[in-house]
């Protein structure tokens, strides 16, 4: 097999992980002797082993000695909850590895890859880079931005309409648009709601399944709840013990047994979504799914903070007196209009997909 080939192989096992690694990135990883591999590795889950010692631990020293390493992620040299990959290899005796990608995490970014040579080991970079970076761009985004990648989910008909003038909005999409979300729930490290949309739904926002992978032990994401003026009620769905819950407010009061995020905007006396994303990217969190209303969305999408949309058209027409995607109050001028990069279309069931990043 030739090198590309290695490393698409070892790209392929670290997509397995791609619902239960957060907040760590995705990573695999090959040993391969004599042209052959003699074993594979993914980080399954954070806190376990990471990809090089997954794959390392079902050899002994005489096999991996002289071997090769193809990996999609340099190898780390901290000590986090495992130690590091870096000296994993070197005990191991391996003759080269090749990477993927450079880590972003300031913490690793070059020192892997200077701790393997100044060992001996010669190292290779830059093996299908674009496509290794496919796996951990919310990750990536992380540790270059300090805040969260921010993705917003929203639903809705051909005339952009995300619910009745009643609030009525069960079910504008299909079951498969509905299971869709459920894998961006499941990828997603919080997922955000606004208090209008927690006041009129009462939403869960929890993963119930992903057909994907059905066997896997779900791992649920943080719940964030926007809620300036601390009106969530006690009996809300979204503090249910099946997940965490953090409510961020700009309001003084308190709320017993819930974690309460203190992040007003002293000129609005809204919540400051700016902070609100900063703190949670200092929590670990590496993408925040948003399930929302028009005025959450809308606020995000006039900061600024929104990096993709992930848009689901229904084949219905609700009509003008259905309710918009976005509140953005004083943008009156079409040369004001956030304009959108569309990278992706697709089918999903009877509805349709659409993935956009702005254009701020």
């Amino acid at each position: 097999m030739q090198h590309d080939q290695l490393m698409a192989r070892a790209i392929k096992l670290a997509q397995q992980g791609c619902y239960t690694t957060s907040p760590n990135p995705n990573v695999g990883c090959l040993i391969v002797k004599n042209g052959q591999i003699i074993a594979e590795g993914w980080h399954q889950q954070a806190g376990q082993a990471h990809a090089e010692k997954h794959a390392l631990n079902q050899l002994t020293l005489a096999q991996t000695t002289g071997a090769d390493c193809y990996v999609t992620l340099e190898p780390c040299c901290h000590t986090g909850k495992t130690g590091p990959c870096c000296e994993a290899l070197i005990k191991a005796k391996v003759k080269s590895v090749y990477i993927a990608m450079i880590d972003p995490n300031p913490r690793v970014s070059g020192k892997g890859i200077m701790k393997l040579r100044q060992a001996g080991i010669e190292v290779i970079v830059g093996l299908l880079t674009d496509e290794a970076k496919k796996l951990n761009l919310d990750f990536i985004h992380r540790m270059q931005t300090g805040r969260p990648k921010v993705q917003s989910k929203i639903a809705m008909s051909l005339d952009g309409r995300t619910a009745m003038a009643s609030g009525e909005s069960q079910w504008i999409t299909g079951q498969a648009a509905r299971q869709d979300v459920q894998r961006l729930r499941a990828k997603a490290c919080a997922v955000m709601t606004g208090i209008g949309t927690v006041l009129a739904d009462d939403p869960k926002l929890t993963v119930r399944s992903v057909i994907d992978y059905p066997d896997i032990e779900v791992r649920q994401p943080y719940r964030v709840v926007v809620d300036s003026g601390l009106q969530t009620p006690d009996n809300a769905a979204v503090l249910s013990s099946k997940a965490k819950t953090i409510i961020a407010t700009a309001s003084q009061k308190k709320m017993a047994d819930v974690t309460v995020w203190h992040c007003p905007d002293e000129s609005s006396h809204r919540v400051d979504l700016t902070a609100l994303l900063s703190q949670l990217g200092q929590y670990q969190i590496n993408q925040v799914l948003v399930e929302a209303g028009p005025t959450l969305n809308g606020a995000l999408i006039a900061a600024g903070l929104i990096d993709e949309l992930i848009l689901y058209y229904s084949p219905k027409i609700l009509g003008n007196n259905a309710r918009g995607a976005f509140s953005i109050p004083g943008l009156e001028q079409l040369a004001a209009c956030c304009t959108l990069s569309i990278t992706d279309m697709v089918a999903v069931g009877k509805d349709w997909r659409i993935t956009a990043i702005p254009d701020y």
